[in-house]
């Protein structure tokens, strides 16, 4: 219990000193698990509505294979995007591995099939009868889709908050694409692993509490535009 109220006390610290490298770490995961987060939306949400309102052989396959992905382990995900961005893979050429893009790859890939998922099912739920209505009364096709989001919206924030969470959570891809650099590619949770290896617990729980109230800080302004009347 001394150990964890150490961190906490290092935390505060930390914060209040305004310490460069945390408040650099900090920076960057806001800036990489946001813009992975928002990668993923632009991806999902298309591709969620496709799912949720076309009917075509092997949709039912295609929807099993997104539901499996949103359970997709990130290891497997950064071994993966490793091998392609490896010097000799397919995209080696453009020099990506060990760098923030590449874990901005890594972590839209793991977000993505959440945001589909959620999108599909959000849209599936809306009440057939209201579809109809809708084009009853002679809404165009982007005025359809634009009535089916807003009806949706509050499952799509969940979907947002959901993506957003299982990213800047997210260790191990991280590790395997972004390399750990310091000054460069350093993540809060990657800095909070490596501080474990050293022996430098208050100083992993401290860049944890960072990390919690980085997350509660994102999700709090989600669900408050969630709940907004």
């Amino acid at each position: 219990m001394e150990l964890v109220l150490e961190g906490l006390r290092k935390a505060i610290y930390m914060l209040i000193t305004g310490d460069p490298e945390v408040f650099r770490i900090t920076l960057l995961t806001l800036q990489v698990s946001g813009t992975a987060t928002l990668i993923s939306l632009l991806i999902g949400i298309p591709l969620g509505t496709l799912l949720a309102l076309t009917r075509f052989p092997g949709q039912r396959l295609l929807l099993s294979l997104v539901n499996t992905g949103m359970g997709l382990p990130p290891v497997v995900a950064g071994l993966w995007i490793s091998i392609f961005l490896w010097r000799s893979g397919p995209l080696g050429s453009l020099n990506l591995l060990y760098t923030p893009t590449a874990i901005i790859i890594a972590q839209a890939v793991i977000a993505s099939p959440i945001v589909i998922g959620l999108t599909s099912a959000a849209i599936q739920q809306i009440n057939p009868k209201l579809r109809l209505q809708i084009k009853a009364l002679g809404a165009t096709r982007l005025q359809y889709l634009w009535f089916l989001l807003k009806e949706a919206r509050f499952s799509l924030l969940a979907a947002v908050i959901a993506g957003f969470g299982a990213v800047v959570s997210e260790v191990g891809a991280s590790m395997m694409v972004g390399g750990n650099v310091k000054g460069y590619s350093r993540v809060l949770t990657t800095a909070t692993v490596m501080e474990v290896s050293k022996g430098n617990f208050d100083v992993a729980i401290a860049l944890s509490a960072i990390l919690v109230l980085l997350t509660y800080l994102t999700t709090l302004w989600l669900t408050l535009l969630q709940q907004k009347r």
